[in-house]
């Protein structure tokens, strides 16, 4: 896996990884970019803006991001938020056909181990 603190970490399709989000402040590593290293073992590598659908799925899959954990510094998203997720649960979103749109600039290169770049494109943002 990349090391976080590693500046040279890789995008999907091949560039630097740029931020994902600031507002709220994303990553697992909280920097606000989808970094992934040896810590985060469940690849929080796909930077999406997340929708109602993509909510409610997660959420009935038993990932809960719409209910602010202040505990854990976690504000609660809402649609059109972006967000930093789990490459499997986008994956599992996706086969079940609520798959959030995806900022591929955005996105980690770790996001490969569970995606494909068509599957990461076919949902492309903007």
């Amino acid at each position: 896996m990349n090391d976080p603190k590693n500046t040279r970490q890789r995008n999907v399709l091949g560039g630097a990884l740029i931020p994902c989000s600031t507002d709220p402040l994303t990553g697992f590593y909280r920097t606000g970019s989808c970094e992934v290293g040896e810590e985060d073992v469940g690849c929080h590598a796909v930077c999406v803006e997340v929708t109602e659908a993509f909510l409610t799925f997660s959420q009935a899959a038993g990932n809960d991001l719409s209910t602010p954990r202040p505990e854990y510094g976690f504000p609660g998203l809402k649609p059109g938020d972006r967000w930093c997720v789990c490459a499997a649960r986008w994956k599992e979103a996706y086969d079940a056909g609520y798959a959030a749109p995806v900022i591929l600039k955005a996105t980690s290169e770790a996001a490969l181990q569970y995606v494909t770049l068509p599957e990461l494109q076919e949902h492309a943002a903007g």
